[in-house]
């Protein structure tokens, strides 16, 4: 089995399989930041958006800024869930707690619409400051229209807590220069305890 088909399986089965849709109704954005350890401090003067089904990623909170030119999706997905099925004769399949890189560069080649998308970790020390986390990342991409047909470009931040989860924030958006404070400001909305 390639990497790509291992590293798109565990996408697919952390997203769907974790929430299964029977599950997913019961399970509130509010309940999966208390599993998870997670705080959530809500922007000021953005509103909710329902969350949009799509065959990229699954998330459970959306928030619009009020004049439309930046939207923060939230994803949380706490370790205890994590159910990884992986094909190996040596039965040596990962452990939840130590896929989370694998995770993130599955996520960013599936919200990208091709091409050039920079990625850059966090030092343990920034991870720490910015998130509580024990692992951080960040990706810039061009949007594809199968995550998002309102918005061009993405940045995707990743976060890991061995232990607790990860937790993903995706900032969209079509002018990076208008809203490049906003996203700053914002950049510690979701992190953990």
């Amino acid at each position: 089995m390639s990497r790509t088909a291992v590293l798109c399986g565990i996408l697919t089965l952390v997203s769907t399989v974790v929430f299964s849709d029977a599950s997913r109704a019961a399970i509130t954005f509010e309940d999966l930041l208390i599993e998870a350890s997670l705080e959530f401090t809500a922007p000021e003067q953005y509103g909710d958006v329902q969350p949009e089904a799509n065959s990229v990623m699954l998330y459970e909170r959306a928030l619009r800024r009020q004049d439309k030119a930046l939207e923060i999706r939230y994803a949380i997905r706490p370790i205890a869930r994590a159910r990884v099925e992986y094909e190996d004769p040596h039965n040596a399949a990962p452990d939840p707690d130590h896929i989370f890189a694998m995770m993130f560069r599955t996520l960013v080649d599936s919200l990208a619409a091709g091409g050039n998308t920079p990625v850059g970790e966090f030092s343990t020390d920034q991870a720490r400051a910015q998130f509580n986390a024990d692992w951080a990342a960040a990706a810039v991409f061009d949007v594809a229209e199968s995550f998002s047909r309102d918005f061009r470009q993405g940045l995707l931040i990743a976060m890991h807590k061995n232990g607790q989860a990860d937790a993903y924030m995706i900032f969209l958006f079509d002018d990076y220069a208008q809203v490049k404070t906003a996203i700053k400001k914002n950049m510690s909305t979701l992190r953990f305890r």
